[in-house]
């Protein structure tokens, strides 16, 4: 069997729904086969090929998932957020080594502006068939008579990016076996088949999005309802109108949702076979109050990109869920290790390891991190939590600095950097604070050298940062604490501006 992203799309029945966006086109899977085999091969024709990077920002839509799969069959794809300013783009563009950049005709200005001349300009459209173009400069792909060759499970698929506890993002990069496994072990464990339709409310540059919502949902036979953004508002007529039996989302989502509920079980949630939480945790309040609106059982699940998503999940119903735990292992191994490197007994907290074929070989050209990353064939998640007698995980925090926006991971050091570059700034620590809908927001404290206010320099980091990435609180303070060889103690900082 070949375990690659193209197999798993031959589940599905030719002329059933793969693909539907709400007011917009269908695909079956007859023709989503055809798309991905015919965008590839395009691909192929502007010169691209295995091992070439191709980064795309897109909306969630048809030609997302089109693309995503193509580009994975002609070389690697590279899925950008579409919120990044000009700076992050091109720090991605270029640390990929980008060879293609696909966008809409006539978005993305800040991504256009970020690539470099060597990065070629491919735009993509959809007619109201679902039939997707790419053109260059103005020129269509005519598809020679050399289709692109079948990838192997090997190749690398998905290029992403996780942020570590410095500036600079880790490359991970996701094989098609690590997909192909990772699609079909979400889908064993919610038992997802042919009659199910899952509404993707996840963005598709996130691994969540594309992994549990997508092709989970297409290696199952299923359908994938995609619109374009997630919009409370219309959400419940979507679950109704598209007959939604499931969606996976962050809290955050979940608990915009519960904020509209107004007593009344929405019309359509009596289809949901089920709700899913991950990417960041889920209070056992939140989880009661969505049964309780929904009429749905919720299950938590924990993923992480650098596992091509998920690593454990709660069974459904009427199996054992536990509020407040992640569940049990699904498809991999999981473990709790102290620090000297040695698996602890149940209940004992320690940092959380992996293994299993879902999980990365290594992060590319980055010996450091995978020295730090990999201890015995164990990868360290850098959460902290413990194992139960019967298996279920517990979370405890991270052991990492990063910031967890609504699961949205950002690395401090980012924003430490952007601060920095204001004349007036000294010194910058920025760090996470609870918030009730995100779970974290980002917060910073700075030291002046010159004249500044609050307000001017956090409009300084909206013009170098994507939004969820700016601090919502800024404090200006005298001193910034740090240790005997100079680091800066930023859990002494954020423990200390928190509690006040």
């Amino acid at each position: 069997m070949a375990e690659t992203l193209n197999h798993l799309l031959e589940h599905g029945e030719p002329d059933a729904v793969a693909i539907a966006v709400p007011d917009g086109p269908v695909l079956t899977y007859r023709g989503l086969r055809e798309e991905v085999e015919r965008t590839a091969h395009a691909l192929t024709e502007f010169g691209l090929g295995r091992g070439d990077t191709i980064g795309f920002v897109l909306p969630n839509s048809i030609e997302t998932i089109v693309v995503f799969l193509a580009s994975a069959t002609a070389g690697t794809a590279a899925p950008l957020n579409p919120a990044y300013k000009e700076d992050e783009f091109r720090f991605y563009l270029e640390d990929t080594n980008a060879k293609a950049l696909i966008l809409r005709p006539g978005e993305s200005e800040a991504a256009r502006s970020a690539r470099g001349k060597d990065v070629l300009l491919i735009e993509a459209s959809t007619d109201d068939r679902g039939r997707v173009t790419l053109s260059t400069n103005g020129t269509k792909a005519r598809p020679g008579r050399t289709p692109a060759a079948d990838p192997q499970p090997d190749d690398i698929a998905l290029l992403l990016h996780t942020s570590g506890t410095t500036s600079r993002p880790k490359q991970v990069p996701l094989r098609h076996r690590n997909l192909h496994f990772s699609a079909q072990n979400i889908a064993g464990t919610y038992d997802l088949g042919p009659e199910d339709v899952a509404l993707c409310v996840m963005p598709l540059f996130h691994i969540h999005g594309l992994m549990a919502s997508t092709m989970a949902t297409l290696s199952s036979g299923g359908a994938v309802i995609v619109p374009q953004r997630f919009d409370p508002m219309t959400f419940w007529q979507a679950v109704r109108s598209q007959r939604a039996t499931w969606y996976s989302a962050v809290p955050t989502i979940h608990q915009m949702l519960l904020m509209r509920f107004r007593g009344e079980r929405p019309a359509g949630a009596e289809g949901l076979r089920f709700i899913r939480s991950s990417s960041s945790a889920l209070s056992k309040e939140t989880m009661q109050q969505l049964e309780s609106a929904f009429g749905a059982p919720v299950v938590e699940a924990y993923g992480m990109t650098e596992a091509s998503h998920q690593m454990a999940s709660n069974p459904l119903p009427p199996a054992d869920r536990r509020a407040g735990t992640v569940g049990r292992a699904t498809g991999i191994d999981v473990g709790v290790m102290g620090e000297d490197g040695a698996l602890l007994a149940a209940d004992s907290p320690g940092e959380v390891v992996i293994k299993g074929p879902s999980v990365i070989d290594g992060y590319a050209n980055n010996a450091a991190a995978n020295s730090e990353a990999f201890v015995d064939g164990w990868f360290r998640t850098g959460d902290q939590g413990h194992l139960s007698r019967d298996g279920y995980l517990s979370l405890i925090g991270r052991l990492k600095e990063m910031i967890n926006r609504g699961g949205e991971k950002i690395a401090p050091r980012e924003i430490d950097d952007v601060l920095l570059k204001h004349p007036a700034v000294g010194e910058a620590v920025a760090f996470g604070t609870p918030h009730e809908k995100w779970g974290e927001e980002v917060a910073a404290a700075v030291v002046l050298k010159g004249e500044a206010t609050e307000r001017e320099l956090i409009a300084f980091a909206r013009e170098r940062l994507a939004d969820y990435k700016v601090p919502r609180r800024l404090y200006i303070v005298d001193q910034i604490p740090r240790t005997a060889t100079g680091k800066i103690q930023r859990r002494a900082v954020a423990s200390a501006l928190n509690e006040a």
